[in-house]
């Protein structure tokens, strides 16, 4: 995957999704379609399958607060790779970007920088100076300038009982899954596990000293964090280049108040495994919430929850 950030190593020409694509879920994966079908038809020329976003991401840079991501770079890059697309240009989003109209976004950046044959984005897809272009103005102003646009109905699923009619899948919606430890429903949408993947560092060793060794994993500061509590997931080991087949496992995030924990941790218990994972990368898979985080009265009384929580996580 060839990741650019300045218009000196982009790859061109291009076709190109559009958007900011954090989670890369069903509905992106739509939008992402229409390239590789474009990508694939090029008789004479070949166009490199790119995902155009921004840095930092817009809200970010109106509002002056960090925005936590479901996928930071490093993880939309390898997300990205394995759907086949060849490259990921991160267009830095600061004043001068924010100032250009519609159609000096579109002679600018896609024509000079990108060299876009093809464009494909959603239909709710906003561009330009106080976001005045529309998706349908993308189309218009592309069009006479021999850019093809493909513009992606939204998609769309039935994930709650309680809702009549399907809803829209997006990426504050798995956000609100995730904070609400519904992690089937954010699945669905992703069309993929929600995954944590980070480095084991040296944590306090409790676990160890209760019969339970942890792993303590640190993950970028903008990850997106689910609903604090234990949850049954999966565990892939990182093998060179490549995650090995996933393990069994139980996760807690949180303060770990039995302990009087004073800072958010992310543990795992790597359940019929045992082995040196200091300093390892490894992704972390969620399946499903078990519980919110809870303080017991002893260490045995704990002790006697995380052997459940094994048991149910078995039985996942």
């Amino acid at each position: 995957m060839h990741i650019a950030d300045s218009p000196e190593q982009i790859l061109t020409p291009t076709s190109i999704a559009l958007g900011n694509f954090d989670g890369i879920h069903r509905g992106h994966q739509k939008v992402l379609e229409k390239i590789f079908e474009q990508s694939h038809r090029q008789k004479t020329q070949y166009t490199y399958p790119t995902v155009v976003s921004f840095s930092p991401h817009p809200r970010e840079f109106f509002t002056g607060k960090k925005l936590k991501l479901l996928t930071p770079v490093a993880e939309k890059a390898q997300q990205l790779d394995s759907l086949g697309i060849k490259q990921l240009v991160l267009l830095s989003f600061n004043r001068e970007l924010a100032s250009l109209s519609p159609s000096q976004f579109v002679e600018k950046i896609l024509v000079r920088q990108l060299q876009a044959n093809h464009i494909s984005v959603g239909e709710d897809f906003r561009f330009g100076f106080q976001r005045k272009g529309t998706a349908t103005d993308l189309k218009a102003i592309a069009s006479d300038l021999g850019i093809n646009v493909y513009i992606n109905a939204l998609h769309k699923c039935r994930e709650r009982a309680h809702h009549p009619e399907n809803v829209r899948i997006s990426s504050s919606l798995i956000r609100q899954a995730l904070q609400a430890g519904e992690i089937e429903q954010a699945n669905s949408m992703l069309g993929r596990a929600y995954s944590l993947i980070g480095k084991v560092v040296k944590g306090q060793q409790l676990g160890r000293t209760i019969g339970f060794p942890t792993a303590n994993l640190q993950v970028p500061s903008e990850k997106f964090l689910p609903r604090y509590g234990v949850y049954s997931v999966n565990v892939s080991l990182k093998d060179n280049s490549n995650f090995q087949m996933p393990i069994k496992s139980v996760m807690n995030i949180g303060y770990r108040p039995t302990v009087q924990g004073d800072a958010p941790t992310i543990e795992v218990h790597l359940l019929n495994w045992s082995g040196d994972l200091y300093a390892r990368t490894i992704s972390v898979s969620l399946e499903r919430f078990l519980r919110p985080e809870q303080k017991f009265p002893s260490l045995e009384a704990l002790k006697r929850q995380i052997a459940a929580d094994c048991e149910a996580a078995l039985l996942c």
